[in-house]
């Protein structure tokens, strides 16, 4: 029998266990919140389980005896070597010497009881015709397994606690300098102590790093991600910030904007001694409310037990659980930036959802007491129509959110009022700052609003924790910003207050271009599609030693050209979310057209995830076949579209074909480009491709809406004859 696999549950906790017809169980009660401690269990487990889950009195031949044997020793072999690691880990550490050195005897005596117990040499060979009965102690090598078990787990768990106390410690270090950072007074002395805080850093960010990935828990993963990159991006705000301070000693708005750096930093370290030791004294992340679609999926659940009878739920609680839903359905109901459409289909679906709720409570209290098959009926029927409403309402607030989000991301990707800001303080104008804050203030609220909205529908826990992490994000360094802005334009010719007020708007820049990365994520999450973004592309997997294909990574742009595609990857990302929101629309999702265009959407996604250097796209031989595969795609949508013009009036069909010959002609542009020999001018033709795909996405976006509305047109016309048809049949 295999190994049993690691429990793992919402907290990451788990225990090691394994069942079996022999009888043998374990389970260590002991959590096991990590990856290397559940991987080095997993083989020992499945070790010990082949021993103990064989037949009794079972002939065996000689050769399979001999395996047991040597499987038996080396269990044994195997603790010997893990009870020496144990015991050197116990010898650095006398904290934890006591507990480790008990554990590491009981292991030891475990695996010599097992090696006695499948020695072959202990067995009676009774049959002459070269089989055996084994006559072994199963209840004995079933003691001795769970014991073994338990006392790995448990030198495990206490050597993982060794790690916990090196990250608190050097935690504690980084703290120590940071405080004796904040006090300094000369640059000599900044210099010298800055050069021990950034040696500190590091160690910090490699043992939190490795721990991040060691976690389970994904929504503890999540957590760990976002108080590691507030340090990661707070070490140069805090550099620069201190700078400015030191060289204008005498300015409040530099203070200001100082402090407000170490009191995020301090927040962040806390968080991440939080998650290692396990603390909730603050909650963290977690301390916010449940979100709409988290508690949407609780109400369903709740639903489907009542109905299988499996507890009774009151009808106040379901309806006090709506409620919650509702309460907080009024963050999008009452924002200046959902549309009119969108909040009275909102408010309609919420009455809906209010209405269909009680007729179920009414239906289930009424099956109750009839049983009969129409009443379990008429209940199944509830149940589908409050299942429906509850998904419609879930859909329009997605809707809402990420055409909310779509449209503010758009308006605010060329930074105007940053490049503003950090002009008025190289001049010096005070009016024009006092102008200038208050519209990075609006701006800011207004993504403020955004991440709460999508926090709401992001569908997962870690999505969630990203959304209030990009939330305080922007109301954190909004304020630094303005506060960096004001030291400048009172300093107007100081470098280091023009560097530091730099570092802020970078920060901020860097945050909007995270949020297109995380609408796509939240996206995947509601459309079901997660993992499945570049399974279209198949891009060929270049052999090691292939000298005819380039990798990318020699030919680094300079920095103004990084920017430059940088820049064109964010529009391009942004056009993907457009053309998902026309995907969406569609009902027939099947059809060729919405087919083509999804392809084409998620292949231009991951040609904005080169432009950070991510994704699928390594060389320049992926780069040539996904300009083939993207330029194929668009030609097979336009030759879907055209058969699709062969249904309209001579008008629709015009104007859907005008459109088509856009698109048409740059297909063949893409397919040319690909013809061209890329050589060592790779990022010569890379914008130039990003440029022409951006441009026959927007073309594909104008297609897809145009398409549909026609689609809804043709179906509109075809009822309307049916109807009159009915009419006149019904005259004759």
């Amino acid at each position: 029998m295999a190994a049993s696999p690691v429990s793992g549950g919402g907290g990451g906790a788990g225990a090691v266990h394994s069942c079996n017809t022999s009888g043998f169980a374990f389970d260590s009660g002991l959590e096991i919140r990590t990856r290397s401690v559940e991987q080095t269990l997993l083989p020992l487990v499945s070790q010990i389980t082949t021993l103990i889950n064989h037949k009794d009195n079972t002939k065996k031949s000689d050769k399979t005896l001999q395996a047991i044997q040597r499987v038996g020793q080396a269990v044994n072999l195997a603790v010997g070597r893990f009870v020496k690691v144990g015991e050197a880990i116990a010898n650095e550490n006398w904290d934890l010497k006591e507990e480790i050195s008990i554990a590491c005897i009981e292991a030891k005596q475990a695996g010599e009881t097992i090696a006695a117990l499948t020695d072959v040499a202990r067995w009676n060979h009774l049959d002459s015709d070269g089989q055996s009965t084994i006559l072994t102690d199963k209840s004995g090598v079933v003691q001795a397994a769970r014991l073994l078990l338990s006392s790995v787990t448990k030198v495990l768990l206490l050597a993982d606690r060794v790690v916990i106390k090196q990250i608190v410690t050097s935690r504690n270090k980084v703290l120590a300098t940071m405080e004796r950072l904040e006090k300094v007074n000369s640059f000599q002395e900044f210099v010298q102590i800055f050069s021990q805080f950034g040696n500190e850093m590091v160690e910090f960010a490699h043992l939190t790093g490795d721990r991040q990935n060691d976690l389970k828990d994904e929504k503890k993963k999540a957590r760990m991600a976002v108080a590691r990159a507030v340090l990661e991006k707070g070490t140069m705000m805090l550099l620069t910030a201190s700078k400015t301070c030191l060289r204008h000693p005498s300015c409040d708005s530099a203070h200001k904007n100082k402090e407000g750096v170490f009191d995020r930093m301090r927040v962040a370290l806390d968080k991440v001694i939080e998650i290692v030791t396990e603390c909730r004294q603050n909650g963290g992340t977690d301390s916010s409310s449940i979100s709409i679609f988290a508690g949407i999926k609780e109400l369903k659940l709740n639903i489907e037990a009542l109905r299988e009878n499996l507890y009774f739920e009151s009808k106040e609680n379901l309806s006090a659980a709506l409620e919650v839903i509702l309460e907080r359905v009024e963050d999008f109901t009452d924002s200046a930036y959902t549309s009119h459409e969108h909040r009275e289909r909102i408010l309609e679906l919420s009455t809906q959802a209010r209405t269909e709720l009680q007729q179920f409570v009414s239906v289930w209290m009424q099956a109750q007491s009839r049983k009969t098959k129409s009443a379990a009926e008429e209940l199944e029927l509830t149940v589908l129509k409050v299942s429906h409403g509850l998904n419609e309402l879930r859909k329009e607030l997605h809707h809402t959110a990420m055409q909310l989000a779509g449209d503010l991301l758009k308006f605010h990707a060329d930074h105007v009022v940053l490049k503003a800001l950090k002009l008025t303080g190289v001049e010096g104008n005070l009016e024009a700052l006092a102008e200038y804050a208050c519209k990075l203030s609006e701006q800011k609220e207004q993504l403020v609003e955004m991440c709460r909205v999508l926090r709401h529908v992001s569908g997962t826990e870690p999505l969630e924790i990203t959304c209030i992490h990009a939330e305080e994000t922007f109301q954190v360094t909004g304020q630094q910003i303005i506060s960096a802005a004001e030291t400048l334009t009172l300093h107007p010719s100081s470098k280091i207050a023009k560097e530091n007020l730099d570092v802020f708007c970078e920060a901020w820049e860097s945050q909007i271009s995270d949020m297109a990365a995380l609408l796509r994520e939240i996206s995947d999450v509601f459309e079901g599609r997660r993992g499945e973004k570049y399974d279209h592309l198949s891009l060929p997997k270049p052999m090691k030693n292939n000298t005819n294909v380039k990798s990318l990574k020699p030919d680094k742009p300079d920095s103004e050209e990084q920017a430059k595609i940088a820049k064109l990857g964010l529009k391009l990302a942004l056009l993907t979310s457009d053309a998902d929101c026309e995907l969406e629309k569609w009902e027939d999702q099947e059809n060729e057209i919405v087919q083509h265009g999804r392809n084409m959407s998620r292949m231009a996604y991951s040609l904005y995830l080169f432009t950070r250097g991510e994704g699928p796209l390594k060389t320049s031989q992926d780069l040539i076949h996904f300009l083939e595969v993207f330029a194929a795609e668009g030609l097979k949508l336009t030759s879907n579209v055209q058969s699709f013009s062969k249904q309209l009036k001579d008008d629709d069909k015009l104007m859907l074909l005008l459109e088509i010959n856009k698109l048409i002609p740059l297909c063949h542009q893409l397919q040319t480009i690909t013809k061209t020999s890329l050589q060592n001018k790779v990022f010569l033709k890379v914008d130039k491709c990003i440029t022409k795909i951006r441009s026959m996405m927007a073309l594909v976006v104008q297609l897809l809406s145009l398409c549909y509305k026609l689609l809804k047109k043709v179906e509109n016309n075809k009822w309307v004859s049916v109807a009159n048809k009915d009419t006149m049949d019904g005259k004759t």
